[in-house]
């Protein structure tokens, strides 16, 4: 387990103890489980662009690289 400074306003910190204080936890508990909930939702997030990857690529059918057109015809420009 990793410790961490942060540094917050006075106020904010005051609301933040009677905050943990009514919940029966701390300041500390407080923003681990904030930082828990945002790593979560990183994963969670990161799990459906992969599910989202996957189903792009399944979606393309048919596709070949020989279908392409060559690197001269791609970069040929039409006279003005």
């Amino acid at each position: 387990m990793k410790n961490i400074t942060v540094a917050v306003p006075d106020d904010v910190y005051a609301r933040a103890r009677v905050h943990a204080a009514e919940a029966g936890t701390s300041v500390s508990n407080l923003v681990a489980n904030f930082l828990r909930t945002v790593a979560a939702d990183t994963d969670d997030e990161f799990a459906r662009l992969v599910a989202l990857q996957r189903q792009v690529q399944s979606s393309v059918v048919g596709f070949s690289a020989r279908d392409n057109v060559s690197r001269d015809e791609a970069h040929d420009r039409a006279p003005r």
